[in-house]
């Protein structure tokens, strides 16, 4: 027990440094709550989340999506600080009253080992911590030399980095410190590493009478610096240990592939000059939360296939700008007025250069929604400032007057069915499966013959489908996704009512885009549909027997699978289009990226219609070098099977491809070889 006037200075001590805490908590709060309210709900369910919450922060299951070994580090630590939360009580009980946690029976034993062994987690993951972080394994931690970073940032990081470090290997040496003095008469088999420092300690000329000091010592270092972190917790990315179960809590409830809503009708007068986010306080509050959660790791940069091409957009630049305006800017707690986000957080070319692949938020450890930051100031950019990349004027105004992003006739929709007799509704009324071919199945040649494929495996099938014709428009996904939130609601409005006339009993699409779209955000305005991907549909046939397969005359030659981010990281579709292919009768060879850490085509988020931002690397052409790599030993032509449109032209577009290396195929056209081998190969332009 500390003596008399030890406890009154360590009690006075530890209340200033609680109200620093106190203090810098407040403004957290108050910042975070300057943001608009959110659009979602995030406090229904509460004890759902709650649970969510304590699943998420204790089973560190997000953590442990990527980085394997450093997860494992960072889960030394965690669980070592988690157990160091009642060491700290215990040795706070300690300093006031006379008591003591005997070894001799099996509690006091399982509490020394423990707490021995907690720190000897929280030591090792720490050191090994900091080697990465400083040594030549630092790479995660830079950013590219487009990214807009604020000055002083990578410093700052580092410095925090050290500071928190400093404070772990501090509290915890401390605390063996001062339990090594208890064991100067002697050590105790449960602690084995306070024993060692014990022997230490005698070794080093400490004798039995030094105890009391020594333990002050410890008990003074360990707990004070304890109570000086706290107050420093506030203004470091260590934050993150109370932020993070925040946004779990809180998380929305819809996935990543659908975008929060946005009100446009009954605005008040003056509210349209803030529509979507131009400045900090214009974000959702969540959005502020999301930048006190962000460790700084840079996941979600790695993963970004605008970073990993050399474009401007950072992901983690976007939080840790962010981060770092709110920490500059104590009055913006008090109601000051925010600077546009685009003078510090990320430039219009970052901007434009997200893919909106979801990759970012699927591996972030904090629940961090990135994308949705980017989402909201492309809203901003393209209703009030009305300032966006001139291509993608041509795709609104095709959408607009014509119904398709490329502005070609209505009348041509139907093009691509000819000669194969498709019913439309107006034929089929009320078909039991609808077929929405989509923009690209009408009129992009390569997406042509997929739908041809598809409709000749419904009929062999025995499906009975029909197709809108001309009075199917685009779904809106691409309006939404470049920020004309105007111009998508139009269109959804238009196609739910169109739908709801017909009444399918299930929709099919061979483009992941359009699934999403349908099935998932037209639920948002009342369109609930059931909405399927061809590769779950044909699977379903292949499982029912109704698409016989014939035999194979030669062994095919293997080929790999590219997993479109709309259909797999947003849509949740993996197993069924390898069950497709398995019935193709094609050996699947899976690429170093695949399934849900696949990378993305760059055709998602409207960059299909625009002029891709500047970089290093197109980001079709990194991906299709990650897809020959894993058919490097096959010899010849190598196949890439794929089950969106818009991956299989912008794939299709690059160099390797364009050589003739390369051969895109999407699944349907690979199956319908297997089903109907006597007709000729689509890829000949006359059908399959």
């Amino acid at each position: 027990m500390l003596p008399l006037l030890q406890r009154w200075l360590f009690a006075a001590f530890a209340l200033l440094c609680l109200l620093w805490a106190f203090y810098g908590f407040r403004a957290v709060i108050r910042k975070i709550r300057r943001g608009r309210p959110a659009v979602e709900s995030r406090f229904d369910r509460p004890w759902q989340r709650i649970w969510s919450a304590l699943a998420a922060t204790f089973g560190q299951s997000r953590v442990f999506r990527r980085r394997r070994w450093v997860s494992w580090l960072h889960a030394l630590i965690f669980y070592g600080f988690t157990f160091y939360l009642l060491v700290n009580l215990v040795d706070l009980l300690h300093g006031y009253f006379r008591f003591r946690i005997p070894s001799e029976n099996p509690l006091g034993a399982a509490y020394h080992l423990l707490a021995d062994l907690a720190s000897l987690a929280v030591y090792l993951g720490v050191i090994a911590l900091v080697i990465r972080r400083f040594g030549r394994w630092g790479k995660d931690f830079r950013f590219g030399e487009r990214t807009p970073v604020r000055v002083g940032a990578p410093a700052r990081i580092a410095a925090d980095s050290l500071i928190v470090s400093v404070f772990i290997l501090v509290h915890v040496g401390f605390r063996m410190l001062g339990q090594g003095a208890l064991l100067l008469g002697g050590g105790d088999p449960t602690q084995p590493l306070a024993s060692l420092l014990a022997g230490l300690e005698r070794l080093l000329g400490a004798k039995l009478a030094d105890e009391p000091l020594l333990w002050q010592i410890g008990f003074w270092g360990s707990l004070g610096s304890v109570l000086l972190f706290l107050g420093y917790f506030p203004r470091s990315k260590h934050l993150h240990l109370f932020a993070a179960p925040v946004n779990y809590a809180t998380a929305r409830r819809e996935g990543s592939g659908v975008l929060p809503p946005m009100q446009l009708e009954g605005l008040a007068p003056g509210e349209e000059e803030h529509l979507g986010a131009a400045t900090l306080e214009e974000l959702g509050w969540p959005r502020l939360l999301d930048a006190y959660a962000c460790i700084q790791c840079n996941r979600c940069q790695e993963v970004c296939p605008a970073s990993e091409t050399g474009k401007a957009l950072s992901p983690a630049a976007l939080e840790i700008n962010k981060r770092l305006e709110l920490n500059a800017q104590p009055a913006f707690a008090q109601g000051a007025p925010g600077r546009p986000l685009l003078e510090f957080a990320l430039s219009e070319e970052a901007l434009w250069a997200c893919t909106t692949c979801g990759a970012c938020v699927q591996v972030c450890p904090v629940g961090d929604e990135q994308m949705f930051d980017l989402i909201d100031l492309r809203r901003h950019q393209v209703l009030v400032e009305g300032a966006f990349p001139k291509q993608l004027q041509t795709a609104f105004r095709g959408m607009e007057r014509h119904g398709n992003p490329w502005g070609m006739s209505r009348g041509a929709r139907m093009a691509w069915a000819e000669g194969l007799d498709v019913p439309t509704v107006a034929e089929r009324p009320h078909p039991e499966v609808l077929y929405w071919v989509g923009c690209a199945g009408a009129y992009d040649p390569a997406a042509q013959q997929v739908a041809r494929s598809l409709v000749q495996l419904f009929q062999v099938a025995g499906v009975d489908f029909a197709v809108l014709g001309e009075q199917e428009r685009c779904t809106g996904d691409s309006a939404r996704r470049a920020g004309n939130e105007e111009l998508y609601l139009q269109l959804a409005r238009e196609n739910i009512e169109t739908l709801r006339e017909v009444g399918p009993t299930k929709i099919v699409t061979a483009c992941p885009h359009c699934r999403n779209a349908l099935g998932s955000e037209y639920r948002q305005l009342g369109g609930n549909f059931e909405v399927v991907h061809h590769s779950s549909f044909l699977a379903e046939l292949l499982r029912e027997g109704r698409l016989p397969l014939a035999q194979a005359a030669v062994s095919e030659p293997p080929l790999t699978y590219h997993d479109p981010c709309y259909l797999g990281r947003h849509g949740g579709v993996f197993a069924a289009p390898r069950e497709v292919l398995a019935a193709a009768g094609r050996p699947l060879l899976e690429a170093s990226r695949s399934g849900p850490d696949s990378f993305c085509c760059g055709a998602g988020g409207a960059q299909f219609f625009k002029e891709e931002a500047p970089g290093e690397l197109r980001v079709s052409e990194a991906r299709l070098a990650q897809l020959q790599a894993a058919l490097e030993q096959v010899p010849g032509k190598k196949t890439v099977a794929v089950a969106c449109p818009f991956c299989k032209s912008m794939l299709g577009s690059s160099t390797s491809a364009g050589d003739g290396q390369v051969e895109l195929r999407d699944i349907a056209e690979l199956l319908a070889q297997r089903v109907l081998p006597a007709r000729p190969s689509p890829s000949d332009g006359s059908g399959p």
